[in-house]
């Protein structure tokens, strides 16, 4: 089964943005919106510092989380999913994705150098997702 990702342009734009600046490093941040039949509705992004060391890891500071997860209960949603870039490489889950998911039904946007492509981790592996444009 392949869940469905509603996801506006400007949302899109603003994680290719985000990737841009923070290469050769990853950018990351959370997804905050809705899990509906079928699949997930983004309605924020909750940009992140990327305390990770290592080039092509990332590591979101736990300020940056505690504020995304209020934010999300403040607007009655929650927090979905993540998203972060791989600046080098192609937007697939890596072994280091995979060692760090633990969520399941998560959502997991990647960046890559040409491309955003969405993930949903599910059963101890990442499943892929159909986009839809939203005009929101």
């Amino acid at each position: 089964m392949t869940s469905r990702v509603e996801l506006c342009a400007a949302l899109a734009d603003r994680i290719r943005a985000e990737a841009r600046v923070a290469s050769p490093a990853e950018c990351c941040g959370l997804l905050e919106g809705l899990r509906e039949a079928g699949g997930f509705r983004v309605c924020a992004l909750h940009p992140a510092r990327n305390l990770s060391l290592d080039m092509d890891r990332f590591e979101m500071d736990p300020r940056d989380q505690f504020a995304a997860q209020r934010a999300a209960r403040e607007s009655g949603r929650a927090i979905i999913g993540c998203y972060h870039s791989h600046p080098h490489g192609a937007a697939q889950p890596s072994a280091a994705d995979l060692s760090g998911a633990d969520e399941e039904e998560f959502l997991w946007l990647i960046a890559g150098a040409a491309e955003l492509r969405a993930f949903v981790y599910l059963r101890g592996a990442f499943v892929g997702a159909d986009w839809v444009t939203s005009s929101e």
